[in-house]
């Protein structure tokens, strides 16, 4: 292993582990400085000045592969090497143009790429951030953010999940997001760090009303209406609210109160 990454976390499934990795890049600045003292000669050239060296962090996905095989998103990919398998594999149900509707409605593609057999995958370098779990049984499922998959176990199921509530107001096909279903590890793309990221347990009793962008991922244990803040449109525009999830039931929301704030 290189000795510039240094490995931040893991999580773990029969046959593959994901593990992320971050590495600091010291890059340094020059600037053009004016020769400070009184008397310099007419026509001598400005003070080349060297800044000091500041750190630009990003984070590296590595998949190791002992039997197993894992799903990454198409394009992630930097270098693997070993005895690794690859092929495309159909996340989506349906024809080509039920694919096309859903991968539109999701930000996700229709795709991903699958790797198996023993060695390892590499990702691309990114400054985005990462969330590294698991879920435990078959029939657990979570409910994603658009354009949060990353990566998981090959064993959990990719599919969509559509908002009904608001089906008629976004052309008809209702809003919707990627769903994971299954026992396994996975990896999410954040906005924020996973430091940064506010868990909400609901018990089954209070409502969560939140604006859609903090949104990361929820249980799909829960109820959830996709709605105006407040009902009747001239009351929504007064609001200066866009759409908000409202959250019921028993379950598991991930929030990125930090988000507005860069990461």
């Amino acid at each position: 292993m290189s000795a510039f990454r240094t490995k931040i976390d893991e999580a773990t499934s029969p046959g593959v582990r994901f593990e992320l990795y971050q590495f600091n890049r010291k890059t340094y600045a020059l600037s053009q400085t004016p020769l400070p003292k009184p008397g310099t000669a007419a026509g001598a050239s400005p003070m080349v000045h060297l800044h000091p060296p500041h750190a630009q962090t990003a984070r590296q996905l590595r998949v190791v592969l002992e039997g197993g095989a894992a799903l990454l998103e198409p394009g992630a990919l930097q270098y693997a090497h070993g005895q690794v398998q690859v092929e495309v594999q159909n996340n989506q149900k349906g024809g080509m143009f039920a694919r096309a509707i859903a991968s539109a409605g999701t930000g996700e593609s229709a795709f991903a790429t699958r790797f198996s057999g023993r060695g390892e995958v590499w990702s691309e370098p990114t400054a985005k951030h990462f969330i590294l779990a698991a879920m435990d049984g078959p029939q657990d499922s979570l409910i994603l953010d658009d354009g949060a998959f990353y990566a998981c176990d090959a064993n959990i199921a990719i599919g969509t999940h559509v908002h009904r509530s608001v089906q008629g107001l976004l052309s008809g096909n209702g809003l919707m997001q990627p769903k994971l279903t299954g026992a396994g590890a996975f990896v999410v793309e954040a906005p924020v760090p996973v430091d940064e990221i506010e868990i909400i347990e609901l018990n089954g009793t209070d409502e969560l009303i939140v604006d859609g962008d903090l949104m990361l991922m929820y249980t799909a244990t829960l109820q959830v209406e996709l709605r105006p803040l407040v009902r009747g449109l001239r009351n929504a525009m007064r609001s200066g609210e866009g759409l908000v999830f409202v959250f019921r039931g028993k379950g598991t929301v991930w929030l990125t109160p930090t988000m507005a704030l860069g990461a």
